[in-house]
């Protein structure tokens, strides 16, 4: 008995597990249809900048959708193209885990994620507030949403550009900010000879995806 009750709990907890794994990867969209999960199918997000020795890049591709809500009229066979309407949007949040971002320059990780205080933030936020139409190719939009870094958050607005990838949607953006407009302080290497610029190059390339029903 005592072994069947220990098989219990355990599969129970794993379960448990399972179950929190795919709520941390996929988001759900309400509206007038059926619950549709939405996930990011591939996905990067780098950052870039300089200092007074060399150029800089770290990226991720630790990229998690935490919140999605669509008007009830994003649904059919035209999703995508009813998705990037002004409006049609209501709530898109996405995520990346801070310590994930890495760089090929050596040493560069450590002081990176001292800077970002991954240890009391352990994620970068976006949170989107609305789509606005932008002049240009098909597809270009403009995003303006709050985006949190180490615990601090600013509004920013971001240059979208998007396209169909069969039955997914690619989307492109692009950013720049300064590192102290979020309390950061830029980081510092080889005893304080090396010196990075404030201004980085936040660009991201994702393709979301739907099941298709």
């Amino acid at each position: 008995m005592r072994f069947r009750h220990s098989l219990h709990t355990t599969f129970n907890g794993l379960l448990a597990s399972a179950m929190v794994t795919i709520a941390g990867t996929t988001a759900v969209m309400s509206g007038a249809t059926a619950d549709v999960p939405l996930a990011v199918s591939a996905g990067r997000v780098s950052i870039a900048g300089t200092s007074n020795v060399h150029e800089y890049t770290a990226s991720t591709t630790a990229i998690r959708i935490t919140r999605v809500q669509l008007a009830g009229t994003v649904a059919g066979p035209n999703f995508w193209d009813e998705a990037i309407k002004p409006g049609a949007v209501e709530a898109f949040d996405v995520a990346i885990a801070a310590a994930s971002l890495s760089s090929p320059k050596e040493g560069l990780d450590k002081n990176m994620h001292k800077a970002l205080k991954t240890d009391a933030h352990q994620d970068i936020t976006f949170r989107l507030r609305r789509l606005e139409p932008r002049a240009g190719s098909a597809g270009a939009l403009r995003g303006i949403g709050v985006l949190q870094i180490a615990g601090v958050e600013r509004e920013v607005t971001l240059d979208l550009t998007t396209e169909r990838k069969d039955a997914g949607l690619a989307v492109h953006g692009e950013l720049q900010i300064l590192m102290t407009d979020f309390g950061i302080t830029p980081p510092k290497a080889m005893l304080g000879m090396l010196k990075t610029d404030p201004k980085v190059t936040i660009t991201f390339d994702t393709l979301l995806g739907v099941p298709l029903t």
